[in-house]
């Protein structure tokens, strides 16, 4: 790709960017959010057309015009944002569009169906190729989107953050399946933003900022503080651990006993006012649905829950808001944004009643909640106005948690906060959830990165097959301490 531009209304997302991926390697794109690696991905795969520029294969000049032309010449991609349909099975997803049939159109449902079961043992997943969709988590359609890439037998892969919702051992999967591919002469262009990642999959990278080619470096010849660097333009120190803590003695929230079908089990934490409680185990262990049940989202079937030492019975997500919890969902293309709104509407939409004076919405004050917050977040957008679909991932998310600060909640849920945001951004959400505590809040933080847990929790909480596995405070612990009590490898109880 050369010379590559790309302009949206009151944005230059792309300007003279360039890349070259040589067959067998791994090629990493890094940026903040914002900097373009996915508007540069969408115009590799047809779904936008650049503004200037050129795109060679096999150093033959080629026009891809639309995704259709990208598959047939060889250009798979497996976006951020995942592309199934809910309501068809896992088969009828892989193999949408190029279903096998013999005459007259009759499917050949049964060698399609041995087909997808190989292609999913292939990415290690034990589900039948006849599941819907809609029922699986979102680390199991993320390996469906792996397993449809796959079939392509496609020249060029294209992975836009494929680990962001995976467990440990599903990366470790995954990356042996770019090996695979790489030693087959295949070219993978490959977009993280956790950076050890990068560094063990990765052997050139190109850093993007402000949609504008910084430079392409081998990866032996960099390191991590040099990379960031590159990408944001300044130091930032990764790895800062909390030196204040905040936690008072006051119990704020009591969970007793929670059960949830046979996903949960016997649940028991309490939360207390100013602290962090991590809420870590393995994809699968039951952490969102815990979180769902604290909200009346999912019905809890037995157990209670205390607020303030008060019994609570909430049915509805509108009840745990009312009685000061927010949830900030990992799914924000499902739960969290209406994305042909504008960026203010979704900011307020959670808070209207602090707008709303005898009937009326107070437009300027919404204006000024909204850039307030937008400046305290960064959000990087054209205007208030502007539709969250045309914003980037990491911008989207970091409206997601606009909303639910501005509702002004005691107790947040954060679920999976920093997936799929660059490190710029990880910090800057990390000193918010801090400033919450400082005005008295309590938060449970739901992580898959270990270090993000230990690095901000008073408490950590591990569930491991729906269960408690473990209650820890955390005082030394280290990454293998909270993974053994996630895979079961310690012993139950609390630390």
């Amino acid at each position: 790709m050369r010379g590559i531009s790309k302009s949206f209304p009151g944005v230059h997302a792309l300007s003279d960017v360039s890349i070259r991926l040589r067959k067998g390697e791994v090629h990493v794109i890094v940026g903040e959010n914002g900097a373009g690696k996915s508007t540069l991905i969408k115009i590799l795969s047809g779904v936008y057309r650049a503004d200037g520029g050129e795109i060679l294969i096999d150093g033959q000049k080629v026009s891809i015009d639309n995704p259709q032309r990208a598959l047939k010449l060889g250009v798979s991609v497996i976006y951020q944002e995942l592309n199934l349909n809910p309501h068809m099975s896992i088969y009828e997803n892989i193999f949408l569009g190029r279903e096998s049939t013999v005459a007259f159109g009759v499917l050949r449902r049964g060698r399609t169906i041995d087909e997808a079961r190989a292609l999913l043992d292939k990415v290690g997943i034990e589900v039948s190729p006849r599941v819907l969709v809609k029922n699986l988590g979102i680390a199991q359609k993320q390996m469906v989107e792996i397993a449809k890439a796959i079939s392509l037998n496609a020249r060029i892969f294209v992975f836009d953050e494929p680990t962001s919702t995976l467990s440990h051992a599903e990366t470790s999967r995954l990356f042996s399946l770019i090996r695979d591919l790489k030693a087959s002469g295949c070219g993978i262009i490959y977009i993280s933003h956790r950076l050890e990642e990068i560094f063990e999959i990765g052997d050139r990278c190109t850093v993007l900022r402000d949609g504008r080619f910084v430079g392409t470096r081998a990866i032996t010849q960099m390191s991590i503080p040099e990379l960031i660097s590159l990408m944001v333009g300044r130091e930032i120190d990764q790895a800062a651990q909390r030196t204040e803590r905040f936690a008072t003695e006051r119990v704020v929230l009591r969970v007793e006993g929670l059960c949830y079908q046979d996903v949960l089990k016997d649940i028991s934490f309490d939360l207390r006012q100013g602290e962090i409680l991590g809420l870590s185990g393995l994809v699968g262990s039951g952490r969102t649905e815990l979180a769902k049940c604290l909200i009346g989202d999912l019905r809890k079937t037995s157990g209670r829950i205390l607020l303030d030492d008060r019994p609570v019975n909430l049915s509805r997500v509108t009840q745990a808001l009312s009685n000061g919890i927010a949830y900030v969902s990992e799914d924000r293309k499902k739960e969290g944004l209406f994305f042909l709104h504008p960026v203010s509407t979704n900011m307020t939409i959670a808070s209207l009643r602090r707008l709303v004076k005898n009937g009326f919405l107070r437009p300027r004050l919404e204006k000024n909640l909204c850039l307030q917050t937008g400046e305290r977040l960064r959000i990087k957008t054209p205007g208030l106005k502007t539709q969250v679909k045309n914003l980037s991932g990491g911008n989207q998310q970091k409206v997601v948690i606009a909303k639910w600060l501005l509702t002004k909640a005691r107790i947040f849920i954060f679920d999976e906060p920093t997936r799929g945001i660059d490190v710029g951004a990880k910090a800057e959400i990390h000193r918010i959830i801090i400033e919450l505590l400082k005005g008295g809040a309590s938060v449970i933080m739901i992580s898959s990165e270990i270090p993000e847990i230990l690095a901000l929790s008073d408490r950590i909480l591990v569930l491991r097959l729906g269960r408690t596995q473990a209650l820890l405070e955390n005082r030394g612990l280290t990454q293998e301490d909270v993974l053994g009590f996630a895979m079961g490898a310690h012993a139950l109880g609390p630390n």
